[in-house]
């Protein structure tokens, strides 16, 4: 990871008296390597929570603290919840440090970790459920500077037309992770060239992203494909609680 010598930590070292409890780590971060999803981790945490994700970088420790002005400090074990949360894809119970991030950015990432493990979700749904439908591009910057992807899963936003869109990591990266949690992309890019994005139940009258556990349970002889989610509602068919395709900003 580079050198590990730092002129804050090493005056701190240097003190003559000790410091008081828990003031080094307000000052640093700590920082594990861990085994990911599709290779291995470097995932760097505060008293506040899991601050910073990269995927092996030989400068981890000098980006890290160019982005957020802390030394990085080596921990014996990760925090709590971290190994679990890498290995289920659910991260409902991991703390995170976001400090640093604007109210919208935070927002954003918010909505993407509501996203299940096994789907995907537009752009354009993000920016609808926060409540800046036209901020279309503006989520994309934002999901672009996740600094803890993975467990935030950006990489379960895609571009309408099924496309894999921008990550931090490569989009082979996070085609790969998609694939690993079982995504059908395949399908989703089909159902895009025919012009489908969302898929009704005539059985249940409700409409889906094709990726929600509902959508994939309906059977080829009771499901119907859908251009806009006004062309479903159109022919009676009704949101999906679970995936929201309609979701406007919640309360």
């Amino acid at each position: 990871m580079g050198s590990n010598h730092d002129p804050l930590l090493a005056g701190l070292a240097a003190l003559a008296t000790d410091a008081p409890a828990g003031l080094l780590d307000r000052i640093a971060a700590r920082w594990v390597r861990v085994p990911g999803p599709v290779g291995e981790l470097l995932v760097a945490f505060t008293d506040q929570g899991i601050a910073y994700v990269r995927a092996g970088e030989e400068d981890f420790a000098s980006s890290f603290r160019q982005r957020f002005a802390r030394p990085l400090l080596p921990s014996d074990r990760p925090p709590a919840g971290l190994l679990p949360a890498l290995r289920s894809g659910r991260t409902a119970g991991l703390r995170f440090d976001l400090r640093g991030m604007s109210e919208f950015q935070q927002a954003v990432l918010r909505a993407a970790q509501a996203i299940p493990r096994g789907q995907v979700r537009p752009y354009s749904w993000i920016a609808r459920l926060i409540g800046h439908p036209d901020a279309v591009r503006a989520v994309g910057s934002a999901l672009g500077r996740n600094p803890v992807p993975v467990l935030i899963p950006c990489h379960r936003v895609i571009r309408a037309d099924g496309a894999a869109g921008g990550y931090v990591f490569g989009t082979e990266t996070k085609e790969a992770l998609l694939n690993a949690e079982g995504v059908p992309l395949g399908e989703v890019r089909e159902l895009a060239r025919e012009n489908v994005f969302y898929l009704g139940s005539d059985t249940t009258g409700i409409v889906c992203f094709p990726t929600c556990h509902n959508a994939r349970r309906i059977t080829s002889a009771h499901r119907h494909g859908f251009r806009s989610l006004p062309q479903a509602e159109a022919a009676g068919y009704r949101p999906c609680l679970h995936c929201r395709p309609g979701s406007t900003k919640v309360a």
